[in-house]
C-alpha cells in the first residue's frame, strides 16, 4: 500500500462506489424517466420500480453511513485516550468531531500542539490536515 498523505488519504472502493453505486444511480434516473413517461396502464409498475430504486439508493447510503458513524466514535475515543496519555488531560471540548478525525493523522510529536491550535483558532479538518508535517496514515478505516 502507498504511503498515505493529504492528497491520497481518501478512500474509494471501486466495487462499492462504482460497481454498486453507479448502477443504482442509473436505475434511479431510469425509473424516474420511466415513471414520468408511463401511461395510466403502466403507472403502478413504473411506481414500484421507482420505489425499489429509491429504496436501493437509501440502502446504499445507509450501508456506508452506519459503519462510518461507528468508526468516527471509535476515532474520537482513541484520540481522546491518546491526548490523555500524552498530556494527562482530555481533548478540548471545543473540538468538533471532524477536527478530532483530522487530528488522527498527526504523529504524537505534533498532535498536542495541533489539537490546541485547532481548538483555539477553529481550524477546519482540511486546515488541520494541511498543518501536519509528518503524516501518520490510517490504513484501517474503510
Amino acid at each position: 500500500m502507498n504511503m498515505q498523505n493529504y492528497k491520497n488519504h481518501r478512500r474509494l472502493v471501486p466495487g462499492f462506489h462504482i460497481v454498486t453505486g453507479l448502477p443504482i444511480l442509473v436505475l434511479l434516473i431510469g425509473s424516474i424517466v420511466n415513471l414520468l413517461h408511463s401511461g395510466h396502464r403502466n403507472l403502478y409498475s413504473a411506481s414500484l420500480i421507482c420505489l425499489v430504486a429509491v429504496i436501493l439508493g437509501l440502502l446504499f447510503w445507509w450501508v456506508r453511513s452506519f459503519p462510518l458513524i461507528a468508526q468516527d466514535r471509535a476515532i474520537r475515543a482513541e484520540e481522546n485516550l491518546r491526548h490523555f496519555a500524552l498530556t494527562g488531560k482530555l481533548l478540548d471540548h471545543r473540538l468538533q468531531l471532524s477536527q478530532v478525525i483530522a487530528l488522527r493523522f498527526a504523529p504524537d510529536e505534533e498532535f498536542v500542539n495541533l489539537a490546541k491550535k485547532a481548538a483555539d483558532e477553529g481550524l477546519n479538518s482540511a486546515e488541520i490536515k494541511k498543518e501536519i508535517r509528518e503524516w501518520k496514515g490510517d490504513y484501517h478505516r474503510v
